[in-house]
């Protein structure tokens, strides 16, 4: 299977650049994967297609406003700073930019010195280990400074960093939204407990890999990148008890999906379960856990577009997207939404 496969031509005009309010106004196209039929909704109207019984798994992780600018020590260049993942303490594995700026030793200050940090290490794969100083909660000082680390195909500002959160967002370490999530409010689940739909939580921190393009030709050569999730006893046992009484696991983005399916492939079941995951998912992979899917429209020739494929029928998908387009749906991270059942 070629990565060509997965193209589709997408108007510029049509990649959302802020999200609509309320949340859930959004637009939904809804597809029976058993024969590809489409409807076209709001999200609001997603309770019409949730039933007593089934089970939505979110993904609590919260996104780090992790884009944040030094001045150097002793020139006052000006380098920028995203934080990958903690390796440690205050240790984070960052990109930098201009990266010729922030050699090994360098010292640089942030927020007009709320943070300070010393670049430690240069990687193989010329990304930073940089230990940081601050008073206080690190957290919190980097809530001060900290910019939210948009998708490059975002262009607009954002005014209000909650909006690149999910309402539950608990679990502090992604780079990047898990943006299925962003279209629910706290009125539609509270709605979706009241008609008997279980909630269960995971969390996969989500790495900037999510944007890496694929650039190799035959899809099977691709290497993903690795994230950290956790699916607690609690969720799992839902999970279980959900199939057992004949009720459907519906995941809430392709991040919840790729945690539960990391766990029953490794485990051979559905258990409380903590580790790293590089799962490619693509058309020919054999689900284990899911029924249903929500989520967003995905980028051409992207994993995500091959995940949803693999779950939906790639004719099916293909079919989907080329009817979004001509719907003029809104597309990626602040765009509409799809249900897959």
């Amino acid at each position: 299977m070629k990565t060509s496969d997965f193209y589709y031509d997408l108007p510029e005009e049509l990649i959302a650049q802020t999200p609509v309010e309320p949340r859930d106004s959004s637009r939904l196209l809804v597809m029976d994967k058993r024969t590809g039929e489409l409807s076209h909704r709001h999200f609001y109207d997603i309770l019409d297609y949730l039933r007593e019984g089934d089970c939505l798994i979110l993904n609590d992780s919260r996104v780090l406003p992790a884009r944040i600018f030094g001045v150097k020590d002793g020139t006052g260049a000006n380098v920028e700073f995203l934080l990958l993942k903690c390796v440690g303490g205050k240790s984070w594995e960052c990109l930098t930019k201009p990266g010729r700026k922030a050699k090994a030793g360098s010292k640089f200050v942030f927020g007009d010195g709320i943070m300070s940090c010393t670049v430690t290490e240069v990687t193989e794969e010329g990304n930073r280990i940089v230990e940081f100083e601050c008073e206080g909660s690190f957290y919190e000082n980097l809530d001060k400074i900290g910019q939210m680390p948009l998708p490059p195909y975002i262009h607009e500002k954002l005014g209000d960093k909650e909006r690149y959160q999910t309402v539950y967002s608990r679990e502090r370490g992604s780079a990047a939204a898990p943006t299925a999530g962003l279209h629910f409010t706290p009125e539609l689940l509270k709605k979706a407990r009241e008609k008997g739909v279980k909630l269960g939580f995971v969390t996969l921190h989500v790495g900037l890999g999510t944007f890496r393009p694929v650039k190799v030709d035959d899809v099977t050569n691709h290497k993903m990148h690795s994230e950290h999730y956790e699916l607690p006893e609690k969720t799992a046992d839902m999970i279980n008890e959900t199939k057992k009484n004949g009720g459907r696991v519906i995941s809430v983005g392709t991040t919840s999906c790729r945690t539960l399916e990391t766990v029953a492939k490794k485990e051979g079941c559905i258990k409380a379960s903590e580790g790293w995951t590089d799962i490619f998912i693509y058309p020919g992979f054999e689900f284990k856990v899911l029924d249903g899917l929500i989520t967003n429209f995905h980028l051409p020739e992207s994993t995500l577009i091959m995940l949803v494929s693999a779950f939906a029928g790639f004719d099916n998908i293909m079919n989907a997207y080329k009817t979004a387009v001509e719907e003029k749906y809104r597309f990626f991270s602040f765009g509409d939404a799809m249900l897959i059942l």
